[in-house]
């Protein structure tokens, strides 16, 4: 058999290739032939590496599959929910709180920007901060600034240490959280040169609103105050916390690791502001009777004290001064026991500016006029005791005039007993009277925490009770009810139901006012006027008892009381209530003053001596302010005394 070069025989041309001959290639290199003593290495079949590799990953991708049906089809609804949970996050939008102002649109009460200050006691964790007495150096950095204790601090950043929100301080201003940004950007700084740990990474803000009251002490009885949770707690503040506050509105926002998502879905309910209260009441008068009255009650070393101005036309309260007073600004310095409104709160027996509704009762029922003749002995036996009035005296021969301006006790026992044909009668008619003068019911104000005062009905009257009601002791009221006493006599007899609001004014700017207030008549015009023309003699009368309230240039009616006062503390009594009510011009009565004093300890008790003052000076400025021209008649002067006639 032929032997070929290369060990096979050359290529033969097949059946589509041509004959031509091509190049000639260059010999095989024959094969290395194996050295003696070597092995020949042959490679493993690759097949059993790949059948492992690919059940490794059919048992990945099985893994994947099984975990994405469980997410998927069986725990889906759970696992949606708690992705919403953890990227949509709700914040709350707080609604501005309505203003409050006086009659002339002067803010009594407004709201500024504030923010809490709040913390993540979390990250000042020594496995987190990796540091020891992290919160404790964040407290003191803070503390100076928030006006704070550091072991106050220290405690709100330690008491819960997983805690991820803790607030250090509510209604902050803005001054104190920019002053706090420098702090943390100062321990950033310091952090980022490692010369120590940001301590205060974890601290930031929330914005809210703060309630600002810019007058200070003005009018803060009336108004209350708002709380920590930003809803009213007194006052006006209280009374009408749904218009002032509003509805907060409500933002829903996508986040990531705690930030927001730029481009993510944002869903916003607006807050709708709430609406502004307009009083009736005027600031500058209302300034006048509070550094009035608590100048007196200083004074007098008095428990406390009240000064009411009404508008006698329209019931319109303008002022309601308190002393002592707060500062609504600054509640934890605030004696807790002035916080309310002690004009409406206090009940309190008024004493003789009461007597003037027994002499109405008197003139209404014809049972005597204003020249009646009254004799007055020094001493009058009824019931159980022998009255007596403030002064020890002869026998006075007074007119029904002069029994009311020497503010006679036993004169007005005396004609209160003309007022039926027995006593248990005129006991009817007076309690008839008493209540359409609107004593023993609410003002209509509804004022949180007022009394409407005490008034029993006249079948329980006792048998002192029947003989002192009649000059004002054994009833109680507050000082807004003794103030609309005097407007409903300087109003003609009609009672117009006090009113504290003038109206309100919405988001949209659109002024509401509030609803006409009711006029009920009490005693005719006649004896009004005749009422009237008799609290003159009170005050203009050398006899008067409240000659210290003239006012040059004005014809002023008014009435003195001084009357035992019941100690709250033992249910006895003790000490006295000085009192002062009356309105002016007396011939064309535009404004009412009352004034009452608690518990004078220092100087004079009595009404005519200490608020008598107190009323000409609040009763002065108002009339100034109010551009009320004086008296163009002199006081007609009625008897006093059987000699004066």
């Amino acid at each position: 058999m032929p032997i070929f070069p290369g060990g096979r025989p050359p290529r033969q041309p097949g059946p589509g290739r041509r004959g031509v001959p091509g190049p000639a290639r260059p010999a095989a290199r024959p094969p290395a032939r194996p050295r003696p003593g070597s092995q020949v290495l042959r490679l493993g079949s690759p097949r059993p590496r790949l059948r492992l590799v690919g059940l490794g990953l059919t048992i990945v991708l099985l893994v994947f599959t099984v975990r994405l049906l469980q997410v998927q089809a069986v725990d889906a609804e759970a696992y949606a929910a708690r992705a919403n949970v953890n990227r949509y996050i709700p914040v709350t939008l707080a609604a501005e709180r309505g203003a409050i102002t006086d009659r002339s649109g002067v803010a009594l009460a407004t709201t500024v920007d504030a923010y809490d200050i709040t913390a993540a006691p979390d990250l000042l964790t020594p496995e987190r901060i990796k540091a020891e007495g992290a919160a404790r150096q964040a407290a003191e950095l803070l503390a100076p600034v928030l006006d704070e204790q550091p072991d106050v601090l220290e405690r709100k950043l330690t008491a819960n240490p997983a805690s991820k929100y803790v607030v250090l301080a509510r209604q902050q201003t803005p001054k104190v959280w920019n002053r706090i940004k420098e702090l943390k950007k100062a321990a950033a700084d310091r952090a980022a040169k490692k010369r120590g740990v940001n301590v205060l990474a974890g601290v930031n803000s929330e914005p809210h609103s703060k309630r600002v009251y810019p007058n200070g002490d003005l009018a803060a009885g009336i108004l209350g105050f708002v709380n920590s949770e930003g809803r009213g707690g007194g006052g006006i503040e209280a009374q009408l916390d749904a218009v002032l506050a509003g509805r907060d509105g409500k933002l829903v926002r996508a986040q990531s690791f705690g930030r927001q998502v730029p481009t993510g879905d944002v869903q916003e309910k607006p807050a709708v502001p709430g609406s502004t209260v307009e009083l009736t009441l005027d600031r500058d008068i209302q300034w006048a009777a509070q550094s009035a009255i608590t100048r007196q009650v200083r004074e007098s070393a008095a428990d406390r004290g009240y000064v009411v101005v009404q508008d006698t036309r329209s019931g319109e309260i303008l002022a309601m001064a308190n002393a002592p007073g707060y500062d609504p600004n600054d509640l934890a310095h605030a004696d807790s026991s002035a916080l309310g409104n002690a004009a409406l709160q206090d009940a309190y027996e008024p004493g003789s500016v009461s007597k003037v509704m027994t002499m109405a009762a008197v003139l209404e029922e014809g049972a005597a006029t204003p020249a009646t003749h009254v004799e007055v002995p020094n001493r009058l036996p009824r019931a159980d005791r022998a009255f007596a009035d403030d002064v020890d005296h002869a026998t006075w021969h007074l007119t029904l005039n002069g029994v009311l301006a020497k503010s006679s006790n036993i004169g007005t026992i005396l004609a209160a007993e003309q007022l039926g044909k027995d006593q248990p009668q005129a006991n009817r008619v007076l309690h008839s009277y008493l209540r359409k003068f609107g004593i023993g019911e609410p003002t209509g104000l509804g004022f949180p925490g007022e009394t409407p005062g005490i008034l029993a009905p006249p079948q329980k009257w006792s048998a002192s009770q029947q003989h002192t009601i009649p000059f004002g002791q054994g009833l109680s009221l507050n000082a807004v009810q003794a103030a609309s006493v005097y407007s409903t006599i300087a109003g003609g007899g009609e009672r117009v139901r006090p009113t504290l609001v003038r109206g309100t004014k919405g988001p949209d700017g659109r002024f509401t006012p509030a609803p006409a207030p009711p006029r009920t008549r009490v005693v005719s015009e006649e004896t009004a006027k005749s009422l009237a023309t008799m609290l003159e003699s009170v005050v203009d009368d050398r006899d008067g008892t409240g000659t210290k309230a003239k006012i040059p240039g004005y014809r002023v009616a008014g009435k003195t009381g001084t009357s035992n006062r019941v100690d709250p503390r033992t249910g006895r009594y003790h000490g006295y209530t000085a009192s002062f009510a009356g309105f002016a011009p007396a011939d064309q009565p535009r404004v009412t003053v009352y004034c009452a004093i608690q518990n004078p300890t220092r100087g004079s008790y009595f009404g005519g001596q200490i608020c008598g003052p107190v009323y000409k000076q609040v009763m002065e400025f108002a009339l100034k302010s109010l551009q009320v021209p004086p008296s163009g008649a002199q006081p007609p002067r009625l008897p006093v005394s059987y000699g004066d006639e």
